[in-house]
């Protein structure tokens, strides 16, 4: 009775494993295998889980998959659609969720002239409601630029001499235009800058549909920024430290710290 108890006992503990990591992504998953790697029967220690952001899940079956990161970017998407419900409605801000994160996506058709990259008053009234919901978030976030198909030929067919700003070399240059200054004002808003990344995808990812693109209203869309507050937990270090701001990390399959 006592053999059959203990092989009960196992069989549960081994059910409850399978249905714990059963809802964890690849990704995750491999992270998780990443510990048992090379190890047969006794464990000679030294292997643990890359300190990064996976670092929250422990070494416990109570933590295996986390689930809070993905309750925290549940709640910060109801946070923004209620901050963001006069724009939603009227279609200038789209909040979605993706592998990236929660994705505000600014599609206002005023919100950049063809060809230029300044903030106007309607877009800085936005990136202070967004502000507000990163401060409070304090997660890493990434701005990311997009310009629409179409605006080199306004980049290159317009005068430098009658600008009000300088000229922009190519869709790339305006798009990583239009995100630094979207978190140039983001940094007078008080956010802290080691939270923010910029990224440009000149018009290589365009929101609007393949054959809708050519009208005003898809170009309004592809003139934007898309503002992506990541789920990674966010790893203060003090200024002392090497790689001050960001989380310290590993090479796969190695003990080496990546500085």
């Amino acid at each position: 009775m006592t053999t059959y108890s203990d092989m009960v006992t196992l069989l549960l503990c081994l059910f409850i494993m399978i249905y714990a990591t059963g809802k964890a992504p690849p990704q995750e998953i491999q992270l998780i295998l990443s510990a048992f790697n090379n190890s047969l029967g006794f464990f000679t220690g030294g292997q643990t889980l890359s300190k990064g952001r996976m670092e929250e899940m422990g070494m416990n079956l109570e933590s295996l998959p986390s689930e809070t990161p993905g309750r925290s970017l549940s709640k910060a998407k109801k946070q923004a659609q209620t901050i963001f419900k006069p724009e939603i409605q009227a279609k200038l801000v789209r909040v979605t969720e993706d592998e990236r994160g929660l994705v505000i996506s600014l599609i206002g058709a005023d919100y950049f002239e063809p060809g230029s990259a300044l903030l106007n008053a309607d877009m800085e009234a936005i990136l202070k409601k967004s502000a507000l919901l990163i401060r409070e978030l304090d997660k890493f976030v990434r701005v990311e630029g997009h310009a629409a198909r179409g605006e080199d030929e306004i980049l290159t067919g317009r005068a430098a001499t009658t600008r009000t700003e300088r000229l922009y070399l190519n869709s790339w240059d305006l798009a990583a235009a239009r995100a630094i200054n979207a978190v140039v004002f983001l940094q007078s808003q008080r956010v802290a800058p080691d939270l923010l990344q910029v990224v440009s995808f000149g018009s290589a990812r365009p929101l609007a549909l393949e054959g809708d693109q050519g009208t005003p209203e898809s170009a309004a869309h592809n003139r934007r920024i898309d503002i992506v507050i990541m789920p990674h937990k966010e790893q203060k270090r003090s200024a002392g430290e090497s790689s001050f701001g960001l989380p310290e990390s590993r090479l796969p399959q190695s003990e080496e710290l990546v500085e």
